[in-house]
C-alpha cells in the first residue's frame, strides 16, 4: 500500500514536472516577435481577397479558410441540443403517461 502510494506520488511529480516545463518553453504571449500568431494574421489579411474573392475579410476566413471547422462546430452544436430536447422529452415526470 504504502510503495503504490509513493508511485502515484512520483506519477504525479512526474506529471507536473512535464507540464511545467512545456509551459516555460512556451513562447511569450501577446508580444509582436511571436511568430506563430503573426504569420497567419499576415496572411489573412493580405490574402483574403485576392485567394478567396470574398469582399468581407470576416466571410473568407468562416467560409473559406476555416468551413470544416465550421461545419464540424455546427454539427457538434446541433448534436448537443438535440441530446438535450431528446434528454427533456423523455423525463420521467410532468409528461403524459401511457
Amino acid at each position: 500500500m504504502r510503495f503504490r502510494n509513493l508511485c502515484f506520488l512520483a506519477l504525479a511529480l512526474l506529471v507536473a514536472y512535464v507540464a511545467i516545463m512545456t509551459v516555460a518553453e512556451l513562447p511569450p504571449y501577446g508580444r509582436p516577435d511571436n511568430p506563430v500568431h503573426n504569420q497567419v494574421a499576415e496572411r489573412y489579411i493580405d490574402g483574403a481577397l485576392t485567394e478567396t474573392g470574398a469582399l468581407n475579410m470576416v466571410t473568407a476566413i468562416v467560409l473559406d479558410y476555416r468551413a470544416y471547422d465550421t461545419m464540424f462546430e455546427t454539427i457538434v452544436l446541433f448534436t448537443a441540443t438535440l441530446a438535450v430536447v431528446i434528454t427533456l422529452k423523455t423525463g420521467k415526470g410532468g409528461g403524459r403517461e401511457q
